[in-house]
């Protein structure tokens, strides 16, 4: 028993119960861990969900973009349609914007921003309605503006908030198409053009509400009234009172603070991938804070203020870099001020690519938006209102990329820091989040697919514990589907509960209505064929509760698959290998050649990007990089979105004997024109070799035999001398049944991994006392105390008689083991007794190894009696197995 660790437990417990008893916050300045915050699932399957508004009781009223609105209800857990708008709903418009009033409990008041489908000329509209007895009322709108849109491409905003002082900001986009400006700053002035090609009309137009966020005060009689302080008094000449900021491309949700009055959003920016001598800036999204009425830049500047050019599109000459100390607006198509306000840079701005100032917010796809400002004084002493340590920090999340950050700001609301929240929590697309009254934070995904239904799109709660935490269900099964009678192995023993002191108890409901058990890991016989959740309840000593299900598919048994590779199994080494496939399934009885998919690629990427393959899946590596791009927002395989389906794609081109290069290059550099006006921008950050898988997978769509070369299922395959040392050969196999006992065709599948017998000591998969480190220009692990050791796993070590080892005992005398199975396995294997002086350096040694056939770790172990320090460690680079 440690009794100072049990001392610092009683004492921690101590301390919390007497903070709840007189409300002192333990983690006003400590960062809590990420294990005190819950994720908790309320609806899912929605259909493009875009704002949401909480309740005192909890409850939430949110916005469907194709015009429904939902209320979640929070004593029932039931979600109904509460009113629905008739909407256009083309592009980007729809229901896009709810507020509630800041009076909702006295007049039940909410405020819409949508698209309205019969209407002419065409606008979007701002309405106040009634929402009485959870139902709105239709009839009671009051209409409050009407913003004259063109209806096309792109850019509608609709973001909705109010500040403490009862006015109301809404957002709007630009109204202007990027496609027709290869993807930098539209300023087309030629006469005779679609209305939506210059954005100096709308955002950089004063006299237009149009890419900007307004400031209004609403009335009692539906209408509303201009406050001081707005960027133009009334009465100016050529310009609108409402506006508040003006040039925004996109202000796709913007928050206030509720303490100060500083207004955040999140701009979504140009879609340019490199910067042009001629056109500016490649493109960057923004989060933005105005403390008071302003210019933003657009379509003159991006990020902190990178100015374009200014472009005759007639010509095609760059006249003049605009200056954001004295921006003009000399456009034809503007209707106000030529001089406009000084242009004001943005808080926080990344592109595509690394940002130079802001790394930490990742790469790829982009859609930044802005979310509330928390300080824990403004919510009820709830025991889930989250702590002071996030006291004013900005919340802000990307669309794209699936990320929530906190911002900190100096005394002077200049950016100071940031930190990820919930680094290991997926969100799928978050659109909107708010903190509700017991502070706990709501959040709505979108889903992974634009402008479609998505499955995991949903409604989350997250909830803090200061003290006792919910525990973590976490259920599992050996065998989810099978032949009848179906013998499953059920385990909940990976369910955790992150307070110490606490007891689980476990329940499993098995979905067959059978009694339910209270074992850990029971087994559970389903005797008739069908689909079943099993659900497993696990309860801590306070009674807190945490759910998690497995799906169970009783009556049809997966193809068992099998490769019998005649080489090394972990490791490619140049010549022949005999190979044999075998599959049988216990339904379908014989099976043709045919029918099985085997395939032997080799992948010139990263060997770790495909490892997540397991034995019921065909890995596709091409679709992994979609994925891992990002392309799913606007492309899916079957469901269409912003762009055309894979499957689509691949229908198009399917037997054309350029289509490989010429999608390669539409992918590379972007462009447009052959599924309609839309251009694509370009993604020359993504490597070429990735870019080509992608185009395999979509090709072999509609073309299954499509670049791959028939294998038999028996022979010999020529392994060659790659080049490329981050390169892997991909072996797999796959048969899909026909189905049994009404349980859908299940597919089974084998694979196999090679990667180059030369391997970096950083790639290790278990490191216990040692560090990675960068010297040199060298990635080495770093030895760091006597019985340090780093380990691989799942090894085939059959065949290898020797391992090379570049090292460098730096100031040491020591030696390496190599032992099978854990730090204290069988030994089989150790290099001599090394130390500094015996070379300079780095330096190459090689150890004979002991014969073995067996699959297992390899665990590379450091035995030294002379003293480690900073100065003094062992340090290994790479590992070479040779046969």
């Amino acid at each position: 028993m440690n009794f100072r660790f049990l001392a610092a437990l009683l004492l921690l417990g101590s301390t919390l119960w007497a903070c709840a008893e007189k409300d002192i916050d333990p983690f006003a300045t400590v960062k809590p861990d990420e294990s005190r915050f819950t994720k908790i699932p309320l609806v899912k399957k929605l259909d493009e969900p875009m704002e949401l508004e909480v309740f005192d009781n909890g409850d939430v009223l949110f916005i469907e973009r194709a015009g429904k609105l939902k209320l979640y209800e929070a004593a029932s857990g039931e979600t109904t349609v509460v009113g629905e708008l008739n909407v256009y709903l083309e592009h980007e418009d729809g229901l896009l914007g709810l507020a509630k009033d800041p009076n909702f409990n006295q007049n039940n008041w909410i405020y819409l921003y949508y698209a309205p489908k019969e209407y002419s000329p065409d606008v979007n509209r701002l309405s106040r309605f009634e929402f009485k007895e959870n139902r709105l009322d239709l009839t009671s709108e009051k209409i409050m503006l009407e913003i004259p849109v063109f209806r096309g491409c792109c850019h509608s905003g609709g973001s909705i908030e109010f500040d403490a002082n009862g006015l109301l900001f809404l957002s709007t986009g630009d109204d202007t198409t990027p496609f027709e400006s290869d993807n930098y700053n539209p300023i087309d002035e030629r006469r005779d053009r679609p209305a939506n090609v210059d954005a100096q009309k709308t955002s950089g137009n004063s006299n237009d509400l149009r890419g900007a966020i307004i400031r209004i005060k609403p009335e009692a009689d539906g209408s509303y009234s201009i406050p001081e302080g707005n960027l133009f008094p009334p009465g100016t000449p050529n310009t609108r009172p409402e506006i508040y900021v003006m040039g925004n491309r996109n202000p796709y949700r913007i928050s206030l603070d509720q303490h100060n009055g500083n207004l955040f959003w999140g701009e979504v920016g140009p879609d340019a991938s490199v910067d042009s001598m001629r056109r500016g800036p490649k493109g960057h999204d923004e989060i933005n804070l105005a403390r008071k009425p302003g210019f933003y830049g657009w379509p003159f500047f991006v990020g902190n203020n990178k100015p374009y050019w200014k472009y005759d599109f007639e010509s095609q000459e760059s006249l003049f870099e605009f200056d954001p100390n004295a921006p003009v607006n000399t456009s034809p198509n503007n209707t106000g001020l030529e001089k406009l306000p000084p242009a004001q840079p943005a808080l926080i701005w990344y592109p595509y690519d690394e940002s130079i100032e802001f790394p930490m917010l990742e790469t790829g796809g982009r859609n930044a938006m802005a979310g509330p400002v928390y300080y824990r004084e403004d919510f009820d002493k709830s025991e889930v209102r989250f702590p002071g340590y996030y006291n004013g920090k900005l919340f802000i999340f990307d669309w794209m990329r699936n990320w929530i950050f906190t911002v900190s700001l100096t005394e002077n609301y200049e950016y100071d820091t940031m930190e990820r929240f919930m680094p290991s929590t997926v969100f799928d697309k978050p659109i909107d989040m708010q903190f509700a009254k017991d502070g706990s934070l709501y959040v709505l995904e979108y889903g992974t697919y634009w402008r479609a239904q998505n499955d995991d799109s949903g409604l989350y709660r997250i909830e803090f514990a200061a003290g006792n935490r919910k525990p973590v269900a976490k259920a599992s099964a050996e065998n989810t589907t099978g032949a009848l009678p179906l013998k499953v192995q059920f385990q909940g023993d990976q369910s955790l509960d992150f307070d110490p002191e606490d007891q689980l108890s476990y329940e499993w409901d098995f979905g067959d209505g059978s009694p339910k058990a209270k074992e850990v890991n029971p087994i559970h016989v389903y005797e008739k064929a069908g689909v079943y959740l099993a659900t497993l309840t696990v309860s801590d000593t306070e009674g807190e509760q945490s759910q998690a299900s497995v799906e169970i598919r009783a009556g049809n048994a997966r193809p068992n698959v099998n490769i019998n590779w005649n080489g090394n199994q972990s490791f490619y080494f140049p010549g022949k290998v005999t190979y044999q496939v075998s599959v049988q399934d216990l339904e379908d009885g014989a099976i043709s050649d045919e029918a099985v998919n085997f395939s032997i690629d080799f992948i010139a990427g990263g060997y770790d990007l495909i490892q997540a393959g397991h034995q019921e899946e065909k890995v596709s590596v091409g679709e992994n990089y979609i994925t891992q791009a990002g392309c799913k927002a606007c492309h899916a395989i079957e469901n269409e979105s912003v762009g055309p389906t894979y499957r689509d794609v691949s229908s198009k081109y399917k037997g054309q004997t350029d289509a490989k290069s010429y999608l390669v290059n539409k992918i590379r550099n972007g462009g447009g024109g052959v599924w309609g006006e839309r251009i694509m921008p370009g993604h020359t950050h993504i490597p070429v070799d990735q870019v080509e898988a992608m185009v395999d997978f979509i090709l072999r769509l509609e073309d299954p035999s499509y670049g791959k070369v028939s294998l038999p299922l028996k022979g010999e395959f020529a392994i060659e001398q790659q080049s490329n040392p981050e390169g892997y050969y991909l072996i797999q196999a796959s048969y899909t049944d026909q189905g049994a006992n009404g349980i859908q065709p299940l597919m089974g599948a084998a694979q196999l991994l090679l990667r180059n017998p030369i391997v970096k000591a950083v790639e290790a998969d278990l490191f216990e006392h040692t560090a990675k480190a960068n010297a040199n220009g060298l990635n080495f692990v770093r030895f760091t105390k006597n019985n340090s050791w780093i380990a691989f796993e799942d090894l085939d070590l059959k065949g290898i008689k020797e391992i090379e080892l570049l090292v460098n005992p730096a100031g040491i005398t020591g030696l390496l083991e190599l032992r099978q199975g854990s730090v204290s396995g069988p030994l089989i294997g150790s290099s001599a007794l090394l130390k500094q002086g015996d070379k300079q350096g780095y330096f190459s040694i090689k150890v004979p190894i002991k014969q073995t056939d067996e699959i297992g770790d390899l665990y590379l172990v450091l035995r030294t009696e002379s003293g480690i320090s900073i100065w003094n460690t062992f340090n290994l680079d790479t590992i070479r197995f040779i046969e």
